[in-house]
């Protein structure tokens, strides 16, 4: 059964694909009224546009499915192999418009009609910047780099348009067309930039690479809540799987409480973590018993009546201190 955040997630997608058709058409219907070969740069990633929407829509749905017994975690690593695969795309386009810029400066093609282009272009960069900003706000909100990253690219597709509207009106102008070329370079190059910004944030989730800022976010919740049994949180980590994200860590309770309290407190941090940080998270906690004297020293439980040294200091849980799978103490 689809979630109601993935079924608004897969309608988010179709509207911003039907958008794309649209933009990949007055584009193309731009560059043949002008001839223009830095207009062609901007339709060729308007293809790239259309065929990422639509792998992004497959996987997006592919993701949402629930897990199962070959996937355990889930279907969400998906939305990193379309990231990647997207800024792939985007590779290949901007290699192929420097190639055909560099060509034409030695077989130069007659423009025209370059004020057409002009009109079609602001209006298709306008489009896509409101459909990026859409696509991003939407990401953030189901936590989808997926989603995320199409949203960039089409701002970057806004970005690229601006640019592309400046130096056509200078070669409406001036009418020195070999700018033309060399417009189509400059852009060649930022998609590049851009297509490699896409496969390297693709591979740093393929290969759970931490993500500080989650991190960071998680402890300062936990510190915010803390509890008096919670003598200590260590071997901490975040692995994310799609928009689901999958934490795993330790936490050191009283030696002597029964197997149900400290489950109680378990679940407690469980609780805790999916009212600040939404349903699409999985934890998995171990409990430790903590470790006379050395927990003693900072343990804030003040009734414990099997305390073998007195408390010393509150030990601040920091990134630093939360990552190594080691229990806490000060000595």
């Amino acid at each position: 059964m689809i979630s109601a955040d993935n079924k608004s997630k897969i309608q988010s997608l179709r509207l911003t694909l039907m958008f794309s058709l649209l933009l990949m058409a007055i584009k193309f219907f731009a560059y043949f009224s002008t001839q223009s070969n830095a207009i062609l740069t901007d339709a060729l990633e308007s293809i790239i546009n259309v065929i990422a929407g639509g792998f992004a829509l497959f996987s997006i749905s592919y993701a949402s499915k629930p897990s199962d017994a070959d996937h355990p975690y889930g279907h969400g690593k998906i939305e990193f192999l379309s990231a990647g695969f997207e800024g792939g795309l985007v590779l290949i386009a901007g290699i192929y418009m420097i190639i055909k810029a560099c060509y034409n400066f030695f077989h130069p093609v007659e423009i025209h009609s370059l004020d057409i282009g002009i009109y079609l272009s602001g209006f298709a960069g306008i489009c896509n910047y409101f459909m990026g900003m859409f696509l991003i706000r939407r990401g953030k909100k189901f936590s989808s780099i997926l989603m995320i990253a199409d949203g960039k690219h089409l701002i970057s597709d806004t970005i690229s348009s601006l640019k592309l509207i400046i130096g056509l009106t200078v070669i409406y102008f001036t009418k020195i067309t070999w700018l033309d070329n060399l417009v189509a370079i400059l852009f060649g190059a930022f998609i590049l930039y851009t297509g490699y910004s896409l496969i390297r944030e693709s591979v740093t989730g393929l290969l759970d690479e931490a993500d500080e800022e989650k991190i960071n976010y998680l402890i300062d919740v936990l510190n915010k809540n803390r509890r008096e049994k919670w003598i200590d949180i260590h071997n901490l980590r975040i692995l994310k799987y799609g928009s689901r994200l999958h934490i795993d860590c330790h936490l050191t309770l009283p030696w002597y409480e029964t197997l149900e309290e400290s489950h109680q407190q378990v679940s407690l941090v469980e609780q805790l973590i999916r009212q600040d940080m939404g349903n699409e998270v999985e934890f998995f906690i171990h409990s430790d018993p903590c470790v006379p004297p050395s927990s003693c020293e900072i343990c804030q439980l003040h009734d414990c009546k099997m305390r073998k040294a007195n408390f010393k200091t509150k030990l601040e849980w920091k990134m630093q201190n939360m990552l190594p799978d080691k229990k806490h103490g000060l000595g």
